[in-house]
């Protein structure tokens, strides 16, 4: 065992420990190698019956069941995953740039100010300005919320 201890020491490998059955031990010496067979032991304890599959696992192997085309389906989400990966990557590369994150950050503060502002003025010209069409307005609200919350008045 010294000898082990020996060489494992300047390799960071901790040596095995006596109780550690099953692999060969080998013994170095001088030119030689001994290899002494060691008897091994496990103790499995047994749960308390099969092991459950989870809800959601079952589910997906249902609708795995279900496709198909399995391998038009798993190639589609392989290349989505590369496109994921691709465009993070570039998201990534565009961060590193000193002045093109902020610029873009500009542009697209810009850009939502504008959606918004000519999405607020179609909305208003379309269902704000003329008496049937915010009594319409009004109506289609209210049916909508008597449909949500199941009430009606």
């Amino acid at each position: 065992m010294a000898a082990t201890c020996r060489f494992a020491a300047p390799l960071g490998l901790a040596p095995l420990p006596r109780s550690c059955a099953g692999a060969k031990s080998v013994a170095f010496s001088m030119g030689t190698t001994k290899v002494a067979p060691r008897t091994r032991s496990v103790a499995v304890r047994a749960g308390d019956g099969p092991a459950e599959t989870p809800e959601i696992l079952k589910a997906a192997q249902d609708a795995w069941a279900k496709v198909e085309d399995k391998y038009a389906v798993a190639t589609i989400g392989v290349a989505g995953l590369v496109a994921l990966w691709t465009a993070v990557g570039a998201l990534k590369s565009i961060d590193k740039l000193p002045i093109l994150p902020g610029v873009l950050e500009l542009v697209g503060i810009g850009y939502t100010g504008c959606c918004y502002f000519v999405f607020t003025q179609w909305f208003t010209y379309r269902n704000l300005i003329f008496q049937p069409d915010r009594e319409a307005l009004i109506s289609n609200i209210k049916s909508t919320y008597n449909e949500i919350t199941g009430s009606s008045s």
